[in-house]
């Protein structure tokens, strides 16, 4: 089935973060397959997810189109890097994306309210649920 790309906005894209996107996409983590499972093929309130997107010079976990919001697993790897992501974080918004932060331990653990964090988060509310 094609993708419909009308939601899709410009987005600045660095082409030298390709490859490593599609690695991180084939190796992945426990959380963001976990996490995966429930978003792909519009299981989430019909939204189309992109996985380990880049946008910029950063590669993002989830990017969601339809509602311009990113939403980053938080694991170990961003342990001692709060400048790096809120820099990250920063230039994500100033492109007009809704950053939201879950952490890996709360997916592995609850995904169930975590879905339904993210179902009642303002990026999503009024969508209803598929």
């Amino acid at each position: 089935m094609p993708r419909d790309l009308k939601n899709y906005k410009e987005l600045p894209y660095n082409p030298a973060l390709k490859d490593r996107a599609r690695a991180l996409r084939r190796a992945g983590n426990l959380a963001e397959a976990l996490f995966w499972n429930q978003v792909k093929k519009k299981q989430f309130n019909g939204l189309d997810f992109d996985r380990q997107k880049v946008i910029g010079n950063y590669i993002v976990d989830f990017y969601c189109p339809a509602v311009n919001v990113v939403i980053e697993i938080d694991g170990v790897s961003h342990d001692h890097k709060g400048d790096y992501d809120v820099r990250r974080d920063e230039y994500l918004q100033n492109l007009g994306l809704t950053v939201i932060r879950v952490a890996d331990a709360e997916v592995k653990r609850d995904m169930f309210n975590v879905m339904e964090s993210l179902r009642e988060h303002p990026a999503f509310a009024g969508l209803g649920q598929a």
